[in-house]
């Protein structure tokens, strides 16, 4: 897996959790919805639950990244 992160630019990463993390953007970013939910705890529906993954992926690869590049 750390391979895979030392082959992968971290302005990639960036971009990716700024575009397909937060889109859409209006009229809030998706992520920040899903987050809002899990916090009221209406986020049962499948769908929601894999909305949810799918928008945070790209969050948990930048996080990773920026781990990685840490321990060097």
């Amino acid at each position: 897996m750390w391979s895979l992160l030392e082959q992968l630019p971290l302005s990639f990463a960036v971009i990716a959790a700024a575009t397909l993390g937060l889109a859409p953007f209006l009229p809030e970013p998706h992520i920040w919805e899903k987050l809002k939910m899990i916090k009221a705890g209406t986020l049962r529906r499948p769908i929601d639950v894999f909305d949810f993954l799918l928008h945070a992926a790209p969050f948990v690869v930048l996080v990773a990244k920026l781990v990685q590049i840490a321990i060097g």
